[in-house]
């Protein structure tokens, strides 16, 4: 039985982003990913935002890896040269009761530590629509930190670090089975053959299907409840007309309806929020309607037939006990009774800002701190 020194589970942007922080750190790395190709579930399956850090629970792993992680993944991408766009976002209000959301939202950021150039602004009503003609809104917060990112131009710069410093990827390979250590064994299939290797040490970073692994393995006392949420995405069908990312205040479960904008220049939004047990990524053209009218909200302008049915994406989100907002969970050694095991729960939304900010406190669970 062939053994390695650490196994990262899953070929995710966290997953590509961990095993290329551990080889850097002299760690020999096999990741296990099941697709034919990484980052085919949820970090291919997203808006592509580069988040700022200013709607999450004060001190939460969310607030502290977003806003840590998109500096460190503007730098990236900027050394990398892999196509990003500091757009710019406008969160904007529709009505007085909404006015107030904004205050809120500014407060949360302020304390989030959105400072300096990452600092939100305040915007009346007219001065949002000088940045936007197109826009009808009671008030606006721009947040200059917001952008984009090709998200698999980004995963291929990762892949090609972890590669460069000895990483190795095993695409096709679907682990079937965890028995936790030390040492951990995992058994799988890879183009119709059954595979079993042993290792030291393992992260699990399988996004949707981290929980059902875990309690498979018998670490169920340690998995935290989760639930999927399915967003789908509509395109506009012509020319757009935001040079922003625009945003509604936020609703129950997600951020609303919002525009969009991807590297080429297309627009497109969404998500939505639908609860689904299945992994079903077709988009239900009968939708379109509850995107015109959430989108009309902030574009009356909105022309009929204007919208095409894109793609959908499905996020793990954790159902806090406390009943405070979902958080992301990073489970170190110890968490679980299982040795040398970190585990990352509940890996959504801004995970893929986060992403380079997550894989150093993964590697710092498990390896220790290290001089970065």
């Amino acid at each position: 039985m062939d053994e390695i020194d650490l196994v990262v589970i899953g070929a995710g942007v966290v997953g590509l982003a961990i095993a290329r922080a551990a080889a850097l750190r002299g760690a020999e790395v096999l990741v296990l990913e099941q697709h034919d190709a990484p980052g085919m579930e949820t970090s291919s399956r997203n808006s592509e935002v580069i988040h700022a850090g200013m709607y999450y629970t004060p001190g939460s792993l969310k607030a502290r890896h977003c806003v840590a992680g998109r500096r460190m993944l503007y730098d990236y991408l900027d050394a990398r040269g892999v196509a990003n766009k500091r757009t710019g976002k406008l969160i904007v209000a529709t009505s007085p009761q909404e006015d107030a959301q904004l205050d809120k939202i500014a407060a949360r950021a302020r304390a989030n530590g959105l400072t300096d150039d990452a600092a939100l602004i305040r915007l009346s009503g007219a001065e949002a629509r000088a940045l936007e003609p197109a826009l009808t809104c009671t008030s606006a917060l721009l947040s200059p930190a917001t952008g984009i990112v090709d998200s698999h131009g980004y995963m291929q710069a990762l892949l090609g670090d972890a590669e460069n410093a000895g990483a190795m990827l095993s695409l096709g390979s679907r682990v079937t089975g965890f028995r936790p250590g030390p040492p951990h064994v995992l058994t799988g299939i890879s183009q119709g053959e059954d595979w079993q290797l042993s290792a030291r040490r393992v992260i699990v970073a399988a996004g949707l299907h981290t929980a059902t692994l875990m309690r498979d393995a018998g670490l169920g006392a340690a998995v935290p409840q989760d639930y999927w949420l399915k967003g789908s995405y509509f395109t506009l069908n012509r020319r757009g007309p935001f040079r922003h990312l625009v945003y509604p205040v936020p609703v129950g479960g997600g951020l609303g309806v919002h525009v969009t904008l991807d590297i080429g220049g297309g627009t497109r939004f969404g998500p939505d929020t639908q609860p689904v047990e299945t992994e079903d990524y077709t988009v239900d053209p009968a939708r379109v309607a509850a995107f015109e009218q959430a989108i009309r909200r902030y574009w009356p302008a909105l022309p009929d037939g204007a919208l095409n049915a894109g793609y959908a994406g499905i996020r793990p989100r954790l159902v806090p006990p406390s009943g405070q907002d979902a958080d992301f969970v990073i489970q170190g050694p110890g968490a679980s009774g299982a040795g040398a095991l970190v585990v990352l729960h509940g890996i959504e939304s801004p995970g893929l800002t986060a992403s380079l900010s997550l894989a150093e406190a993964a590697c710092d669970a498990l390896m220790g701190q290290s001089a970065r």
